[in-house]
């Protein structure tokens, strides 16, 4: 139990009442519970943007001069993505779901933690950036297989760091109009892209429905490390509200649910996880 003593004892009182009652969450998480994993998040605390907003879907599609900048950042900021491994909260996590008390994770993130950590029941609302796809005929192919690829043909920017950004981009500006980036192999022309959901873009039926299905059979929502500004993730705290079930955030700073939780702790969300699993490994 000591690690619960970094939550203030008002908080961690609130948080043994959550848990006594509600015995099975749904939990979505966001971009805050990977920042201690190294992976740069979207917001400050205030929920506004750190930095441009990232690349949007109509851009990517319609422009090869965005996809050759894509597609070059990428070679330097992927690198931080590839190599985050889960921290304590994404192994918490998974250790709520083998003592029951998580039916279920939605991510907003695209970095596959969850998985890696050990949690079994995830649904990747936005898509996993260890994937890529032909947007011509649908053929799937290893991100690191494609940037193999690309840094063969483009020797010169593979040798180029940068700082990374969040979602595998990177902060580097250039002409990147010699940068050369191949077209599917299987189809001869066919736009490779990231299998995730670019801003612009809908996320796919068959993932929002897996969601609602997972909250349906919680009592209740835990949101961990969203700011919900984007409304891919708001809209299940807000079908959680209308159908009378409580919820419970774990992030620093504001977001657009903040008048909506039933408890709100603004710790790191490794000390709140790690308090939660403590309780609730104690009988909570």
């Amino acid at each position: 139990m000591e690690q619960s003593v970094t939550l203030e004892a008002r908080q961690f009182e609130a948080l043994a009442g959550f848990a006594r009652r509600h015995a099975r969450l749904a939990v979505l998480t966001g971009a805050g519970i990977s920042t201690a994993s190294g992976i740069p998040d979207y917001r400050d605390a205030a929920g506004a943007w750190k930095r441009s907003p990232p690349m949007q879907h109509q851009q990517f599609m319609g422009s090869q001069a965005a996809r050759q900048r894509y597609w070059a950042r990428a070679l330097a900021g992927f690198r931080v993505l590839g190599e985050a491994r889960p921290n304590p909260a994404h192994r918490r996590l998974a250790e709520l779901e083998t003592l029951g008390r998580v039916a279920g994770i939605i991510t907003q993130n695209v970095d596959g933690l969850h998985q890696r950590a050990g949690s079994r029941r995830v649904i990747d609302l936005h898509g996993r950036a260890d994937r890529v796809r032909c947007m011509g005929c649908g053929a799937n192919r290893m991100r690191h297989d494609l940037h193999a690829e690309l840094a063969r043909l483009n020797p010169r920017w593979a040798a180029l760091s940068a700082r990374a950004a969040p979602d595998g981009d990177a902060d580097l500006e250039a002409d990147f109009s010699d940068f050369r980036v191949p077209d599917c192999s299987r189809c001869g022309h066919g736009i490779w892209k990231p299998d995730v959901v670019f801003f612009g873009d809908s996320v796919p039926r068959e993932s929002v429905a897996r969601a609602f299905g997972l909250l349906e059979q919680s009592d209740a929502l835990l949101v961990v490390g969203s700011s919900l500004m984007v409304y891919s993730g708001f809209r299940f705290a807000r079908a959680a509200a209308r159908e009378g079930k409580p919820i419970a955030c774990f992030n620093l700073g504001r977001t657009r649910a903040d008048d909506l939780y039933a408890l709100k702790v603004e710790a790191p969300v490794e000390a709140s996880l790690a308090a939660l699993r403590a309780l609730c490994e104690g009988g909570a």
